[in-house]
């Protein structure tokens, strides 16, 4: 069943290698009001995304195997209505194209923000 389905709340994928970013984010994320599901590498969210079908992604650029500039080019070919957003400790200036980015450190207000800008329904809310 997909995770948009079971509720009315904002589903989110969060990609990232490190646990510790991972769970910081899912807290974030569901403080804002969110469902989250996270993976650990791009070919891990590939497989979520094709079930799950998120609202939005979250993608750390330093991914082993499928780094995250190849999984953001990826979701903008094959998956164009997922907004993506960008987290990574690097220069923004380094990001592929995305809908929003997230660098780190982030706080809950970035995590509102980028809500805002990607998912006009949660900002409707």
């Amino acid at each position: 069943m997909s995770v948009q389905l079971a509720t009315d709340r904002v589903s989110v994928l969060v990609v990232d290698d490190s646990e510790d970013q991972r769970d910081l984010l899912r807290r974030h994320f569901e403080r804002a009001g969110c469902d989250v599901v996270t993976a650990a590498t791009a070919e891990e969210a590939l497989l979520i995304v094709d079930v799950d079908r998120p609202e939005l992604m979250v993608i750390d650029l330093l991914l082993p195997g499928i780094d995250g500039w190849e999984l953001a080019r990826h979701m903008r070919t094959d998956y164009p209505d997922c907004p993506v957003a960008i987290s990574s400790v690097l220069q923004e200036d380094t990001y592929p194209e995305a809908h929003a980015s997230l660098p780190k450190p982030f706080s809950g207000a970035h995590i509102r923000r980028v809500l805002g800008e990607c998912v006009p329904r949660w900002a409707a809310a």
